[in-house]
């Protein structure tokens, strides 16, 4: 969540693993996707494009 907390704009998967230092495989790509994709479902992130994910505005 701190990466989003520091983000200007919506983040993609692949930049979301650099902001944690995990190499930039498919598999973790794929892996941290699927994470942000839950917290989309429980209403902590929005998904405002296919593959944007950003921080709800209040």
């Amino acid at each position: 969540m701190a990466v989003f907390a520091t983000a200007d704009a919506p983040l993609r998967a692949g930049a979301v693993c650099e902001a944690m230092d995990v190499e930039i495989e498919p598999n973790n790509i794929n892996n941290v996707r699927l994470k942000l994709k839950r917290l989309v479902e429980r209403g902590i992130l929005v998904e405002t494009e296919q593959g944007l994910f950003t921080q709800p505005r209040p």
